[in-house]
């Protein structure tokens, strides 16, 4: 059967097998009831949709792979994977796995195991060794099979595969002084474990990132030879990740409203920062902070760097309705004409806002007045130029490293009692005195738990082993104190999770 919706360009050329090569699209509810169903469909948007090229989603034999593939992906916001670029890595992995498999005119679901287990063979050398283009790098191999591995378990659960082409190997574990039983998929090649496991910048090293999106050299003095733009944006939005832990759709989707306001003075306890649901990993809304410093930065480029580009700006979005923002506040702002929060705001959403002024309302501009999304190449070519110019040992860092860089300096302050000690400086009367006394009253890993958004002090410890086990400060946050009991998988998963982007980088 066919389906309205579903027309998208074909390729030129198609397999004659009963699947063939196919698109990928993103479902979009908009004009649903011109398609003669009854009722809207159970898709999230941006949803993606496999789609064979010819445009059949079933034939004698049954449905296509692709539709029970659609039913897996259909279910991944409810099985913890709430983000739309995970539903897209998904989609792209299961997509190449169904062609690879149709151009051997192989049923991915209804083969035996045995001729599962050799077109898995045949799929590895395809992939690793094969043609140039198609070559996955190790990291991104593993995170291949996770994926294959999940969606297999799933369809033989369901009824709709007859078996899963992985074997897998159960071992014990110590962690923590605890016996865990461990899975791991044999399919998954090992990985040697690295010089160095630190993931983090430290503070000389920090230092001369942000210096390096200004566009100073490492004495502070203006780098002559750098002839950037928005020097004042990208150091204060660097500045504001360091200071905050914000992940990147957080802080790209950030808008100019949602900046705490500036204390009428120099606070040595941060200022807290509250971060949306919608943007917040696994729909959490969470407080964080940033400190008085890193605030004054994003002021003076709103004050200055950005209220010129908006000075004038005509801007409107290239996609979607303009959002047209009236009489905005902290709050929120009537939309459109009707009043609404900005936590209810989804980031596409975010990149439509308009001004009153003119220029969108997100916090990073360009000259223009337009939205700045791209803050990974911007973190990329300045490692570069520090790397070239001064520092041939200094990372290339993405914008989850300073989210790390934040946890890691966190933690260190938390651990030598300086939190405690600053706030013991604010009196009672002070704006500041509820974080204050959360701050005397507070844990080491518990107060990290509760700024980097995590679940639980499990997930943060797992985190922070990942990031460096062999820093210095390890004992302090092991003595503050741990969860007793046996580890929980949950945790570990989502503190894995925390490195997925830089797994699919």
């Amino acid at each position: 059967m066919s389906h309205p919706a579903a027309i998208v360009s074909c390729s030129p050329i198609c397999n004659e097998s009963r699947f063939g090569p196919m698109q990928v699209i993103g479902f979009q509810p908009a004009a649903w009831e011109s398609w003669g169903l009854e009722r809207q469909p159970l898709i999230a948007t941006g949803m993606p949709v496999l789609i064979d090229d010819d445009l059949l989603f079933e034939d004698a034999d049954g449905v296509r792979p692709s539709v029970i593939v659609n039913r897996w992906l259909r279910e991944l916001p409810a099985s913890g994977a709430p983000a739309q670029r995970t539903w897209e890595v998904y989609a792209g992995i299961l997509r190449q796995w169904l062609e690879f498999f149709a151009e051997r005119t192989i049923d991915p679901l209804a083969s035996e195991r045995p001729e599962m287990r050799v077109a898995l063979g045949a799929y590895a050398e395809h992939r690793l060794t094969g043609p140039l283009e198609l070559r996955l790098a190790p990291a991104t191999w593993n995170l291949h099979m996770n994926v294959l591995s999940g969606f297999y378990k799933w369809a033989v659960a369901e009824g709709y595969a007859s078996a899963v082409p992985f074997t897998y190997r159960t071992a014990i574990r110590t962690i923590d002084q605890m016996r865990v039983e461990v899975e791991r998929n044999m399919a998954a090649l090992r990985k040697a474990k690295p010089h160095s496991t630190i993931k983090y910048l430290e503070n000389d090293f920090a230092d001369l990132f942000v210096k390096a999106l200004a566009g100073l050299r490492p004495d502070g003095q203006p780098d002559d030879s750098y002839r950037g733009r928005q020097l004042g944006r990208n150091a204060a939005m660097g500045e504001l990740v360091l200071a905050s832990g914000l992940r990147r759709k957080e802080f790209t989707h950030l808008l100019i409203h949602e900046i705490p306001p500036l204390p009428n003075r120099r606070t040595v306890v941060p200022v807290p920062f509250l971060v949306s649901h919608n943007l917040g990993k696994g729909g959490k809304q969470r407080t964080t902070w940033i400190t008085y410093e890193a605030l004054v930065k994003v002021h003076e480029y709103i004050a200055m760097e950005r209220a010129i580009a908006v000075s004038g700006s005509t801007w409107r979005p290239a996609r979607g309705e303009p959002l047209l923002v009236e009489r905005p506040d902290w709050e929120g702002a009537t939309i459109n004409g009707k009043r609404m929060s900005w936590r209810v705001l989804t980031a596409q959403e975010r990149l439509r806002l308009v001004e009153p002024g003119g220029g969108s309302s997100l916090l990073a501009l360009q000259y223009r007045g337009e939205p700045f999304v791209d803050w990974a190449t911007v973190f990329r070519r300045a490692s570069r130029r520090i790397r070239a110019a001064y520092e041939p040992r200094f990372p290339i860092v993405s914008p989850h490293r300073l989210r790390h860089t934040f946890a890691m300096a966190t933690l260190e302050k938390a651990s030598k009692g300086y939190y405690q000690q600053a706030a013991a400086l604010v009196k009672d009367a002070d704006a500041n005195a509820a974080l204050a006394l959360l701050l005397t009253k507070t844990d080491p890993m518990s107060l990290l738990r509760d700024l980097l958004g995590h679940s639980s002090v499990l997930t943060t410890e797992i985190y922070v082993k990942r990031l460096d086990v062999t820093r210095i400060f390890r004992e302090a946050y092991e003595a503050a104190g741990r969860a007793a009991g046996l580890l929980d998988p949950e945790a570990q998963a989502e503190a894995d999770a925390e490195f997925t982007d830089e797994d699919e980088a």
